[in-house]
């Protein structure tokens, strides 16, 4: 039945946030989402607890030549890696609240302008997030946007820990064993 409501989600463009223990396998349910949504492009995930502040636009929009010091070439950022694909958010509740104001303005506004870049990309891209927090915690202690908060959780899908799920066991043992 669980995973039957994850093919049902797949195939709508809504973002979708993933809600579970550590090691109750949101990164492979993400995969999963994303092979089942019919998209053609790839599924691009980024750590948000590895990702500094500093780095947070150029990782994630894409730099042109010159546009800082040390930028001696242009770069792609992810969300255009992930064009006609899927950006897979992992420790979502670890991002900085500028990096959710930057993320915020780039959905809302339906694009993103590289650093020192002056045209507007707007790729299109789905959003899968997870976490292990409690993110609607996090909004009432002020180390989250309400209006990041709501425009991530579109679609929330919990997944019970291992202990609670033993009918996957057979599947998870198969999933190992290829």
């Amino acid at each position: 039945r669980f995973l039957e409501d994850i093919d049902t989600v797949a195939g709508t463009d809504a973002s979708i946030l993933l809600n579970g223990e550590s090691g109750v396998g949101k990164e492979m349910l993400a995969r999963r989402i994303h092979e089942k949504s019919g998209r053609s492009g790839r599924l691009v995930t980024i750590n948000m607890a590895s990702l500094q502040d500093d780095l947070f636009e150029s990782e994630f929009f894409g730099h042109e030549k010159g546009s800082f010091t040390g930028a001696i070439s242009s770069k792609i950022g992810l969300v255009e890696l992930a064009e006609n694909g899927t950006l897979f958010l992992d420790e979502l509740g670890e991002i900085s609240l500028m990096g959710q104001v930057k993320l915020l303005r780039a959905i809302e506004h339906g694009g993103f302008t590289p650093v020192g870049g002056s045209q507007i990309h707007r790729p299109n891209v789905r959003i899968i997030a997870a976490t292990n927090r409690d993110l609607l915690e996090r909004v009432n202690e002020g180390a989250m946007r309400r209006d990041f908060y709501y425009r991530i959780h579109v679609i929330p899908i919990h997944l019970p820990p291992l202990r609670e799920r033993k009918s996957d066991l057979p599947l998870l043992v198969e999933h190992f064993l290829k």
